[in-house]
């Protein structure tokens, strides 16, 4: 029960906006559910796009379905039986 107050006081839960099309890194990291710095790795090494936007990057939330998309088919190969 005391985890269910704290996540209904959580403010990340408050800034979550499905609508977004594009999100700020740190966002996308949230959505993930993965840090901030591995993020960034996910970004420099190509396995997630991002667009600029004047002087700052947000990444497409396409992009991130596209990610886990082919995360789940190549996990998929690699299943234990």
């Amino acid at each position: 029960m005391a985890r269910l107050e704290s996540l209904k006081n959580d403010e990340s839960l408050h800034d979550f906006d499905p609508t977004l099309l594009a999100l700020t890194v740190e966002e996308a990291a949230r959505r993930l559910s993965i840090g901030r710095t591995t993020m960034y790795g996910l970004i420099r090494g190509g396995s997630v796009q991002t667009v600029p936007f004047g002087r700052s990057r947000r990444v497409p939330v396409q992009g991130l379905i596209d990610y886990l998309t082919q995360r789940m088919q190549t996990g998929s190969n690699h299943a234990v039986a």
